[in-house]
């Protein structure tokens, strides 16, 4: 069994910043703002040929109220799948009375525990230690994060504590298949994290009636039946004017990294403010990186019969252009409609990672174009081919022909159409790509053979005793 290692400690205190050093990635956001993390991050660390699995957890503030309840809840759960805790401190600020409290809380869950001073640049290690001695659980480890200072040393005292305790830290990370990644993504409180909680059936991320509760992208690997998923929970996208925070900015980073990474999107909507403006900013992102769309509108249950009649024309009128993704009606917080969505999901990454073949997708360009030929361009018809697969995920078809620079978008789309039509595609888009064939003879003199230039004289010298018969008459 791979060591499970909490990070645990009040907010602020360095843990998100540890948490990227011991993954050597920047999957947490780190920034001087207290409370930043909320939901619990895991994370693949290895110090030589050790392993470890590492959880980034929200502060413990010691509140029982408003939004401090859940991420507590998160932290608690964190802790009690961890093999061994890291208890993280703050060496500048000293001895709190949540550390206090947070010391009571780990003594009573009766794990593992190292305590680690963080922040020690330009100060007394002696008086560190001292400091923090009294909480009860041995000689402080130092360190300093944000610079590395220490973090291998305290990996490697972590580690021979657990090998001490019959884990195996030699072990390799399973290798499990992370299956099809499926990114949620839509505004601020339209239900995001209620969904992914839905659909991995356990409170794994905090959800909290306040725009904006999710800061990170969280990746949550998982099994449905014999079917491996991975679920990425984002931070709501807001218009660009109303993004104020520099830490909000970088969660729309996150939020747009994760549309790229994913296979599958699934995009919210809700049922009480129909379709807006911000929803199509992010329609355009998801069919821009290409991706495998589900659109699922929630919070259906609290319409009224006239809202839903007037929503779904809405969405047929709008949406036009997105005849090929399926439309779910949810409740995320009830569960209706929920279960449907793994079929449609199932489908539309079947559909972006589909190989076609070459004889198939050149007797659909042949039948497009025998039905509605490209136009004339400066006198002279556009002439298309063949087509090819050039890619999946999305289907990418590169089409061959001349003049293909000047074919028109609305005959792009007209035979992306057909392309999704024949080929029975749900949920994908489809890319393509034309390519004009060059001119073999482009830039090449023509070499006449002597024959050839004997009978060009002889034509010459005809045409000039003509002209000469014509003179004279």
């Amino acid at each position: 069994m791979i060591p499970v290692i909490a990070l645990v400690g009040r907010p602020n205190v360095g843990k998100s910043t540890l948490f990227n050093k011991l993954t050597r990635t920047r999957d947490a956001l780190v920034a001087r703002y207290p409370g930043l993390t909320r939901d619990r991050q895991y994370g693949k660390g290895a110090l030589g040929d050790k392993n470890f699995i590492v959880i980034d957890t929200g502060g413990l503030s010691g509140k029982d109220t408003g939004i401090d309840a859940p991420m507590a809840d998160q932290s608690l759960a964190a802790i009690d799948e961890a093999n061994l805790v890291l208890f993280m401190v703050d060496s500048r600020v000293g001895r709190t009375g949540g550390d206090e409290v947070i010391g009571q809380l780990l003594r009573e869950e009766s794990k593992k525990v190292v305590l680690v001073a963080n922040k020690i640049d330009g100060q007394d290690p002696d008086f560190i230690k001292s400091e923090f001695f009294s909480l009860g659980f041995g000689e402080p480890q130092l360190i300093a994060a944000v610079h590395g200072q220490g973090v291998s040393a305290l990996i490697q005292h972590t580690l021979d504590i657990l090998s001490a305790s019959d884990i195996n830290v030699d072990e390799e990370p399973a290798s499990a298949a992370r299956g099809i990644k499926i990114a949620v993504i839509g505004r601020p409180n339209v239900g995001k994290s209620t969904l992914v909680n839905r659909m991995l059936g356990e409170q794994r991320v905090v959800v909290f009636d306040e725009p904006g509760t999710t800061r990170d992208s969280i990746y949550i690997p998982y099994k449905r039946g014999e079917k491996s998923y991975t679920l990425i929970d984002t931070a709501g996208v807001r218009r660009r004017g109303k993004v104020g925070l520099t830490v909000e900015k970088f969660s729309v980073i996150k939020t747009l990294e994760a549309i790229q990474d994913t296979n599958v999107i699934i995009l919210m909507l809700d049922a009480r403010d129909g379709l807006v403006e911000q929803d199509l900013h992010l329609l355009g992102y998801a069919l821009d990186a290409g991706r495998a769309l589900v659109i699922a509108i929630n919070k259906w249950d609290g319409t009224t019969q006239l809202q839903k009649t007037h929503i779904r024309s809405e969405l047929e009128r709008r949406l036009v252009f997105l005849d090929f993704a399926k439309m779910h009606y949810i409740s995320a917080l009830h569960g209706s409609g929920v279960g449907n969505l793994y079929a449609s999901i199932d489908k539309a990454h079947e559909s972006a990672t589909r190989k076609f073949k070459t004889n198939e997708l050149n007797q659909i360009l042949k039948k497009a174009v025998t039905a509605h030929a490209p136009p004339l361009v400066h006198g002279r018809r556009i002439k298309l081919r063949y087509a090819h697969l050039g890619g999946s995920n999305p289907p990418v078809i590169v089409v061959h022909g001349n003049q293909t620079a000047s074919v028109p978008d609305a005959y792009q789309r007209y035979l992306q159409h057909q392309f999704i039509k024949e080929l029975k595609l749900e949920g994908t888009p489809v890319r393509l790509e034309f390519k004009t064939s060059d001119n073999p003879y482009a830039g090449r003199k023509n070499r006449l053979t002597p024959r050839q230039i004997s009978k060009k004289r002889r034509l010459i010298s005809h045409v000039k005793k003509v002209a000469k018969k014509k003179k004279r008459s």
